[in-house]
């Protein structure tokens, strides 16, 4: 996978993770209708739309866990191939699905996620991370012991220990406490600093708009808006989302 830094000709960032024509059908329904869409290195794109609009399932294709039935997902112009070690290496998923080992402590669970990436002796970025979202406190507990809040953010931290170069965010403030929030943001405002492409899939449409420099609408499974957020209005885009509702 070629680096996601520098620049196309005139100046103008490379394509680093695009979906061309994606369709997903769950039997005669298309969850996903010949979407395109196009995710730059120093953005936030954030992907809105209501129930059923196919969000999450497009965020899945985009990390290879869903194969299209039709269409492409492309990194830097290569064809994503769903076994390929290189690329998930540097994607990660933030869901409301933590994905920890509840009879695991918050340590254990963390530095098992670090070897499972092939990452040893990465105790000094588990501290960082943790501390910064809070849970350093909580290392000694198993997660099962933890809240809908706390586990939330210490998938948060397991998401982030590889240093992803795309993020891809599926509802990250559900359940999530002021401390969580506070954390996820961050992330969001400091992944443009990074080059790090971000895709947030979010009901919150204000902070969805103010968070991200691309807005992408999905409307019964097909996209009515792309648009830079700067000039997308909070009530139209409301109306679009809740147009199919």
């Amino acid at each position: 996978w070629r680096s996601s830094e520098g620049s196309g000709s005139g100046g103008s960032p490379r394509v680093s993770l695009e979906a061309r024509g994606v369709v997903i059908s769950y039997g005669p329904t298309r969850a996903v209708d010949g979407v395109d869409l196009t995710a730059r290195p120093g953005e936030v794109t954030a992907l809105l739309g209501g129930n059923g609009a196919g969000k999450s399932t497009l965020l899945r294709v985009l990390t290879g866990e869903r194969r299209a039935d039709q269409g492409s997902v492309l990194m830097d112009g290569d064809p994503l191939r769903r076994d390929d070690p290189a690329w998930r290496a540097r994607v990660s998923l933030i869901s409301h699905q933590t994905g920890l080992y509840r009879n695991l402590t918050v340590a254990e669970n963390l530095a098992f996620f670090a070897r499972l990436r092939g990452l040893p002796g990465r105790s000094a970025v588990i501290d960082r991370l943790s501390e910064s979202f809070g849970v350093a406190s909580l290392h000694g507990r198993s997660a099962a012991s933890l809240s809908r809040g706390q586990r939330q953010r210490v998938a948060l931290v397991r998401a982030l220990l590889h240093e992803p170069d795309v993020l891809l965010m599926d509802e990250p403030f559900t359940g999530l406490d002021p401390s969580g929030v506070s954390g996820v943001t961050r992330v969001l405002e400091h992944g443009p600093e990074r080059g790090r492409i971000v895709v947030l899939v979010t009901h919150d449409i204000p902070r969805g708009l103010a968070l991200s420099q691309r807005t992408v609408v999905l409307q019964a499974g097909r996209k009515v808006l792309d648009a830079a957020s700067s000039g997308c209005a909070v009530d139209e885009v409301t109306r679009l989302v809740g147009a199919a509702a």
